[in-house]
């Protein structure tokens, strides 16, 4: 009964303050005698974690709740499929371990002598910019070109529906903060980005996954969620769905809209992607106006993971107050530096050469690697108008979990399928970083591992 208390407060499920069960009533629910239950809140009480109050019951005691452990904070899972775990595989990777799981471009494939000018560019004018915080809402240069390229996609956001952010997940991060109470449920797409699981464990969400196709969330079952769990938010790719590398359609995209007005739920559109569109395709924050869309991006996979900076466009009512969020945790966004150097970036013809050089270089490596992989039995799921993403199924037999493992003893990270699946449905799946995986010794490692 003691362990039962402090899993919850663990886990957050009880606060400073709050009142625990009546005697009587957890005696009922764990199905034990009521002694049972007044010996277990004594000890606890012991030893300073509830206090009774006469007359009233017994609560949880100020200071009383243990540091927030996230990988502690739900079923324990192989390593290989934490998300915690396979993110710190690839952060930490040194110069010869092959990352063919990781979420972005090998350095050589990025734009780095644009960056370089555009750090001198910045370098050599107005001093605040290299020790100024920034303004309130970030840059307002970078907001202007934020502006344009966001039109060119049906979205118009005016310069108080914009808000510049540290980076894309510090934008999702400061929406949770503003929109989510412990325990609120949110819907994502099954497999989805694993670091939007993270992050939502880490905001105590209640997680609930409805199955991906391959033009987007299996409408049906995203209706019948919404009208049986009455969530709070969905969160999603546009563009280019990470992991699956599908493109929703403008079918989907209507019915989903219309679904989450009739249960007031508010999407989150994360838009990291949508450079690597060859052309882009339904954005629901343009169908939407920005009404009860929330779209989120950065140029962390396009520009560089370094010089970090995100943006939210959102309705104006919404920015003010996650402007104070943001201030409030962060004393603001990206520094000046960081948003100016990439605004010089942005702004010039070396941005529109890059990207598309980008995609072209993708669109050649993509059927190759497919095609080395095809000769081990792993097939793609799709193959993505753009991206680097290729979403696998393994031989049969194989677990990706098993795989992975197998393969870290040959200096090689990779990404099973479970750790992108709230569910937990994709044990014979496995997402491949295409840019990363021309390098012949991960199909010699991959070969060993499914042996």
């Amino acid at each position: 009964m003691a362990e039962a208390i402090r899993q919850r407060l663990a886990t957050r499920a009880l606060g400073p303050g709050q009142r625990l069960p009546s005697i009587r009533a957890f005696a009922a629910a764990m199905s034990v005698a009521p002694a049972t239950v007044v010996e277990a809140y004594d000890r606890l009480a012991a030893e300073g974690v509830i206090r009774a109050r006469r007359g009233s019951g017994f609560y949880v005691a100020d200071g009383a709740l243990p540091p927030l452990a996230l990988a502690a904070s739900e079923p324990r899972r192989p390593r290989a499929v934490d998300p915690f775990w396979v993110s710190r595989q690839s952060l930490d990777a040194e110069a010869a371990t092959l990352t063919p799981g990781c979420g972005w471009l090998p350095p050589n494939w990025m734009p780095q002598d644009a960056l370089r000018r555009a750090i001198r560019a910045v370098a050599r004018s107005d001093g605040a910019a290299l020790t100024h915080y920034g303004e309130a809402r970030g840059s307002a240069t970078l907001r202007r070109v934020l502006q344009a390229r966001l039109a060119s996609v049906g979205i118009e956001p005016s310069s108080e529906q914009l808000l510049l952010t540290s980076s894309g997940t510090q934008a999702i991060d400061l929406i949770c903060r503003m929109l989510l109470r412990p325990g609120d449920t949110v819907v994502v797409d099954d497999p989805c980005y694993f670091n939007f699981l993270a992050l939502l464990r880490a905001h105590q969400a209640r997680i609930v996954s409805v199955p991906m196709t391959q033009g987007g969330p299996d409408i049906a079952q995203f209706e019948a969620v919404l009208a049986a769990e009455r969530p709070r938010l969905y969160i999603t790719n546009s563009g280019l769905h990470n992991p699956t590398g599908a493109t929703l359609s403008l079918q989907t995209a209507h019915r989903l809209l219309n679904a989450a007005a009739a249960h007031e739920v508010i999407i989150i559109e994360d838009d990291i992607y949508g450079d690597f569109e060859p052309e882009p395709s339904p954005r629901l924050a343009a169908l939407d106006g920005l009404t009860r869309v929330i779209l989120i991006g950065s140029f962390s996979k396009t520009l560089s993971a370094s010089i970090r900076c995100g943006y939210i466009a959102a309705r104006a009512d919404w920015i003010e107050p996650l402007i104070d969020l943001q201030i409030a945790t962060g004393f603001g966004g990206p520094g000046q530096f960081a948003a100016e150097t990439l605004a010089q970036v942005l702004t010039g013809s070396s941005y529109r050469k890059h990207v598309e050089e980008l995609r072209a270089r993708l669109a050649r490596a993509r059927p190759r690697v497919a095609a080395r992989l095809q000769r081990l039995g792993i097939t793609p799921w799709l193959m993505p108008r753009g991206g680097f993403h290729l979403w696998c199924r393994l031989p049969d037999g194989c677990a990706a979990v098993d795989v992975a493992q197998a393969a870290l003893a040959d200096d090689v990270v990779l990404a099973p399928g479970d750790v992108f699946s709230a569910a937990q449905s994709a044990a014979a799946m496995m997402r491949f970083n295409v840019a990363h995986c021309e390098d012949a010794r991960v199909m010699v490692a991959l070969e060993r591992a499914m042996a």
